[in-house]
């Protein structure tokens, strides 16, 4: 029987929208607010599913607490309190998007994550937006 559990994170950075191959007028128009020279921050809510089936001589599908320090270790040490675009390596050629930065962070996970794990992730970049990587 297939299962999932679900760990929260928090992490606050900061990010410009902005299409290098783009007017500053186009980027005006397309990313608004978002495009703000100066930058502006975001206090970015993590939710991330790790599904799969239960382990017989634990009753876990995952400890927790192993989860928990993966997100820390992997996510938030690497993204809290930074500036997206000048601060890390992986959006220093990618635009900073919600979207992008679901995937990213997907794409560290599933690197340190046993592949015996199905895994999403829900990044909430507001109360009321949010993206889910896979959709």
């Amino acid at each position: 029987m297939k299962i999932s559990a679900y760990r929260r994170a928090h992490f606050n950075a900061a990010h410009q929208l902005n299409n290098p191959n783009w007017s500053e007028e186009k980027n005006r128009e397309v990313f608004g607010l978002c495009n703000n020279a100066n930058f502006h921050g975001h206090n970015y809510e993590l939710e991330v599913k790790v599904s799969g089936e239960i382990d017989p001589e634990t009753g876990y599908l995952i400890d927790l607490k192993y989860l928990k320090e993966l997100i820390e270790e992997h996510i938030e040490r690497r993204f809290d309190h930074k500036n997206l675009n000048l601060d890390t390596a992986e959006f220093r050629n990618l635009n900073p998007t919600a979207e992008n930065i679901c995937i990213v962070i997907w794409q560290i996970l599933r690197e340190v994550l046993d592949d015996k794990y199905e895994l999403a992730v829900r990044l909430y970049e507001t109360p009321r937006n949010y993206v889910e990587f896979p959709a």
